[in-house]
């Protein structure tokens, strides 16, 4: 006689986290990685291993307001459920906001449309100890006028090799900016990303320029140059650090459900 295997469902969660303590989304042999913990929370809730997968692969120190992952279940909790006991097993730094059923084929990478993401930059004359772990500090003043329009020049479908690091030779490093805005809120810069998708380090090498930018230290022209010419100079180089980074949401054609249809 045949075994009958459970029936399975797919799962889709919104996250939220603090990426202070962890070294990126992505498993990592002995490190802590937000994979892992989700995947250690939903096998003491389902009683079975699970792989989740993830829309976005954050990098160490980066954080989230709208991660999105997903997971398949035989499990026949509903999806508050899911989100109560999930909630109740992650650490304080991890949270789901959502819990969706999605269809069986949905991939919250492959699937994604845009992704947006928004670095903050405290910029005044003294630190903040309510931001110090989720902001940049710049002291000296900004040109955010001049951020801003050197920002322009980073929209549409470009080659930003320039503008990552560590990309395999077989990959491609083009990618389709719609927009990165840049604006003042109070004693913060906010510079918000929005693309089809970002490689390793590309906003943080990017937005780091374009505070060499503020400080006038480097051209407002810089950016379209660097493009242009394929090669980042070395003088302004300076990354920022991932702490002032989070992914904000992930975009995707029907998803979350529209629950009043």
């Amino acid at each position: 006689m045949l075994q009958q295997t459970q029936p399975t469902r797919k799962l889709a969660l919104i996250i939220e986290y603090h990426g202070g303590n962890y070294h990126g989304f992505q498993f990592q042999p002995n490190l802590p990685t937000i994979q892992h913990e989700l995947e250690k929370a939903i096998a003491r809730i389902s009683g079975r291993e699970v792989r989740v997968r993830g829309a976005s692969r954050t990098d160490a120190g980066v954080h989230a307001l709208g991660q999105v992952v997903a997971f398949e279940t035989s499990s026949e909790l509903s999806e508050e459920t899911w989100t109560r006991a999930l909630n109740h097993h992650l650490p304080q730094d991890i949270k789901v906001r959502q819990t969706h059923q999605t269809t069986p084929d949905f991939n919250p990478r492959r699937h994604a449309l845009a992704r947006i993401y928004r670095y903050t930059i405290l910029n005044r004359s003294t630190p903040s100890p309510l931001l110090h772990d989720r902001s940049a500090w710049v002291r000296s003043p900004l040109d955010v006028d001049a951020m801003r329009v050197s920002a322009r020049q980073l929209v549409g479908i470009q080659d930003f090799a320039p503008f990552t690091v560590s990309m395999p030779p077989d990959k491609s490093t083009v990618r389709h900016v719609k927009r990165w805005d840049v604006w003042i809120d109070g004693d913060r810069i906010l510079i918000e990303a929005e693309a089809n998708a970002f490689m390793m380090r590309q906003i943080l090498r990017t937005n780091g320029l374009l505070v060499e930018v503020g400080r006038g230290k480097a051209p407002v022209s810089v950016v379209k140059q660097t493009l242009e010419n394929g090669i980042m100079n070395a003088n302004f180089v300076t990354g920022l650090p991932a702490k002032g980074l989070c992914l904000m949401k992930v975009e995707y054609p029907g998803f979350p459900p529209n629950k009043e249809n």
